[in-house]
C-alpha cells in the first residue's frame, strides 16, 4: 500500500521494471536512504516523494509554489474559511507530489488532478500513499476540458503542471485557457503556472503576458541564473486579484535554491513587449531550442 509516514521501506507495489502507460514509459528510482522515491516518465524526472515528510519539496518549482501557498493561504489553525481549507484543481497530476503536500498541510482541502495518460493514473494510486476521495480525486481528462466545464468560482487554487515534449502543451497556455482558469477560481484565488523554458525565455515572457491580459496582478518566480539567460529551467507564474503578499520576496531568497520575485517594473522589463500567446499561435513559434 505504499509508504506509512515515518517510515523507509519500499512499498511491495512498485515496479522493477520500466512500465508502459497509456502514452509514456515510467520507472520508479528509489532515494537511496529509502526515505522517498523518483517518477521517472520517458527517461526524466517528472516527480518525487517524500514519503516521510510530504511536504519536503525536492524540486526547486515546487517550493516556489509552497512558498506562495503558504502566504496566501490560511493555516488551518486560523479559522475555519473556505480559503483555510482550498479547493485545488492541478492540471497535469502525474505522481500527485504537489497535492500530497496540499493535503500535508490544510488537511480540509478538497482535491482535483487531471491526467491525460489513463494507466499512469491508476497506477500512481497503486504505488503512492495519496488521499483518498473526496480529499484527492484523480480524473483521466484533458486540462483545458476539465475548467472549461468546472462551474463558475468552484476553487480556491489552480496549479498547471502539465508538460508535453519538455513545455506545457500550446492550447494549456493561451489567453482563452487562462480566462477560463480565472473564471473557475473563487475571489481572491490563485493560479500558478510551471513554465520550462531556455534563454533568451521567450514562451515564459509570453506565458507571462498571457496571465497579465487575464489577471489583475501577476509574478514570475524563477532561479537568479535562469533569468540571467544562462540555462534552461523553470518559472512559476502565479496570476492573482491582488499583490503578493510582500514577504514573499524574502521567503524565496531563503529557499535552498533562492530564486527571485519579479513584479510590477521588473516585471514589465521582464515581458519587454512579448504578446500573449493564443489559440491562433503556432506552438512550433515558442517552442524551446538546442
Amino acid at each position: 500500500m505504499g509508504y506509512i509516514f515515518g517510515v523507509s521501506q519500499p512499498s511491495p507495489a512498485w515496479p522493477t521494471a520500466p512500465v508502459k502507460t497509456s502514452l509514456a514509459t515510467v520507472e520508479l528510482t528509489p532515494d537511496i536512504d529509502g526515505g522517498g522515491v523518483t517518477l521517472m516518465i520517458d527517461g526524466m524526472e517528472s516527480s518525487h516523494h517524500n514519503f516521510v515528510d510530504p511536504t519536503a519539496l525536492t524540486f526547486e518549482y515546487m517550493q516556489y509554489m509552497q512558498a506562495v501557498l503558504r502566504g496566501e493561504i490560511p493555516a488551518p489553525s486560523r479559522g475555519g474559511s473556505t480559503r483555510g481549507r482550498p479547493r485545488v484543481l492541478h492540471i497535469g497530476a502525474a505522481g500527485c507530489t504537489m497535492a500530497r503536500a496540499v493535503h500535508a498541510e490544510w488537511p480540509g482541502s478538497h482535491q482535483v488532478a487531471i491526467e491525460t495518460d489513463e494507466i499512469l493514473a491508476a497506477r500512481v494510486r497503486e504505488w503512492f500513499d495519496l488521499p483518498r476521495s473526496p480529499q484527492l480525486r484523480i480524473r483521466v481528462q484533458d486540462g483545458l476540458e476539465a475548467v472549461r466545464t468546472a462551474p463558475e468560482g468552484r476553487y480556491e487554487v489552480v496549479i498547471r503542471d502539465a508538460f508535453a515534449d519538455r513545455r506545457a502543451p500550446h492550447h494549456l497556455t493561451t489567453v482563452e485557457f487562462t480566462s477560463h482558469v480565472h473564471r473557475v477560481l473563487s475571489h481572491g484565488g490563485l493560479y500558478l503556472a510551471n513554465s520550462a523554458n531556455r534563454p533568451p525565455l521567450t514562451l515564459t515572457r509570453r506565458e507571462a503576458a498571457t496571465v497579465g491580459a487575464v489577471f489583475d496582478h501577476v509574478s514570475v518566480i524563477l532561479e537568479p541564473g535562469v533569468l540571467r539567460g544562462r540555462r534552461y529551467g523553470n518559472a512559476v507564474i502565479v496570476g492573482s486579484q491582488a499583490p503578493l503578499d510582500h514577504s514573499l520576496h524574502r521567503v524565496l531568497r531563503t529557499l535552498p535554491a533562492p530564486a527571485r520575485l519579479l513584479a510590477g517594473a521588473d516585471l514589465t522589463r521582464f515581458i519587454a513587449g512579448h504578446g500573449p500567446l493564443t489559440q491562433e499561435d503556432s506552438p512550433a513559434s515558442t517552442a524551446p531550442t538546442g
